[in-house]
């Protein structure tokens, strides 16, 4: 029977679990440690796994740089 990936199988490795996170710019860096901590924590609950296998990548966006529905979100949600 054909595998569907080379992480299947008796032979499979541990895949490099990777978190992206895209938000608007503005918070803290205690606030991005508090998140990355959490996110870390929820996935090896529900997936299993290690802390030293989980990354997260945090991408700050100003709101001129998203659009949802139509609209720049710096014209949605002004400062």
């Amino acid at each position: 029977m054909p595998r569907c990936s080379p992480s299947e199988g008796p032979n499979r490795r541990t895949a490099m679990p990777i978190i992206r996170v895209e938000m608007f710019s503005g918070r803290t860096p205690e606030q991005k440690r508090a998140l990355i901590r959490e996110l870390t924590d929820a996935f090896i609950n529900a997936a299993g796994g290690t802390p030293q296998s989980v990354h997260v990548v945090i991408t700050d966006l100003d709101k001129g740089d998203w659009g949802s529905g139509g609209q720049l979100c710096s014209d949605k949600f002004p400062d």
